[in-house]
């Protein structure tokens, strides 16, 4: 790599990228990274494996979190009958399995779509896991008969410790309403009891989520929006950024996102999320979204210009992959 301070940050970057993009839609057959950090003395290494939409596992070697908790993905078609939804329950002992969860000591959910939070129950349960998250995901989790003693109710630019990670709950926005999306603000007032339709996971508020370790600091902002000063305070090594929407902005909405983000956390490398076609099983080859909601190719060209102008390393993990930083 020429770039200097990325050579400094990265010893290496090994990408074995095999895929075509045909329809508007992103096809992925076979993509794997490793990434390899710096062997300085002491250094202790992340584990971080990402499920699609914005559910990503960190793993420090002791004890693991997950962020938001979305495995089973209902089709469209599902989804816009209003079908009612159970997790798929074989599907997550299969990953629980194949990826060693078996140390998860907290799941964040950063608000309650299906397609954030469907999961959470079963997995606390099969974990004891702790769900930490809002009155909606609450009652998401009293749905599933999480005990009250594995349900944290976060508080508004807190700080919860968990092992050796501290998590600071950030206030946010959800992306601009969708066809697929307009209950914005909208809470779950009750118990949610599976099997549920897809459209009773409301909105129920959202939230970024700033997490450190000693080593380093990750901000993960699953939505495409902002809250303008909201970043001032923080700065990030590694950004995960919500994108969905992206392709779709004009030039001012872009040039706003990014210095409201990107420019205010100076990250060395950003890592987009909800990119992926959430409908799409995770048994399949992987997907970008709907093209009558997003253009995930324009996605990727806007990130990477970006990117490119402001010399910082882009990586996109696909579905059932991990990275090591």
């Amino acid at each position: 790599m020429e770039n200097n301070r990325a050579v400094s940050y990265f010893d290496c970057i090994v990408l074995n990228n095999f895929c075509n993009i045909c329809n508007n839609e992103f096809q992925c057959h076979f993509f794997r990274i490793c990434a390899i950090m710096g062997n300085e003395k002491g250094y202790k290494y992340m584990k971080i494996t990402y499920f699609g939409t914005t559910t990503l596992l960190f793993d420090d070697g002791k004890d693991q979190i997950l962020f938001d908790c979305h495995f089973t993905r209902p089709s469209l078609p599902d989804y816009i009958r209003s079908k009612e939804t159970v997790s798929d329950t074989a599907l997550i002992n299969e990953l629980l399995r194949k990826h060693h969860i078996d140390r998860l000591r907290a799941i964040f959910i950063s608000h309650t779509h299906h397609d954030h939070v469907l999961d959470a129950p079963y997995t606390a349960l099969q974990t004891g896991a702790v769900i930490y998250g809002s009155s909606s995901a609450m009652n998401v989790a009293r749905g599933g008969n999480v005990p009250e003693s594995q349900m944290v109710q976060f508080a508004d630019n807190t700080s919860y410790t968990v092992g050796n990670y501290r998590i600071t709950v950030i206030p946010s926005l959800h992306s601009k309403p969708t066809i697929l999306n307009n209950d914005l603000g909208e809470t779950i007032d009750a118990p949610l009891v599976q099997p549920a339709k897809l459209r009773d996971y409301k909105e129920g508020g959202s939230y970024d989520f700033y997490f450190e370790t000693p080593e380093k600091t990750y901000m993960i902002r699953p939505s495409f929006n902002y809250i303008k000063g909201q970043m001032d305070p923080y700065k990030a090594d590694i950004l995960f950024l919500g994108v969905a929407g992206l392709a779709k902005a004009d030039a001012e909405t872009e040039r706003t996102f990014f210095a409201e983000t990107a420019a205010k956390l100076q990250p060395k490398l950003i890592i987009p999320v909800h990119w992926d076609n959430f409908f799409s099983r995770l048994d399949v080859p992987a997907r970008g979204m709907v093209p009558l909601v997003e253009h995930t190719e324009v996605v990727f060209f806007k990130l990477m210009q970006y990117c490119e102008e402001h010399q910082i390393d882009f990586v996109v993990q696909i579905p059932r992959t991990s990275i090591t930083l």
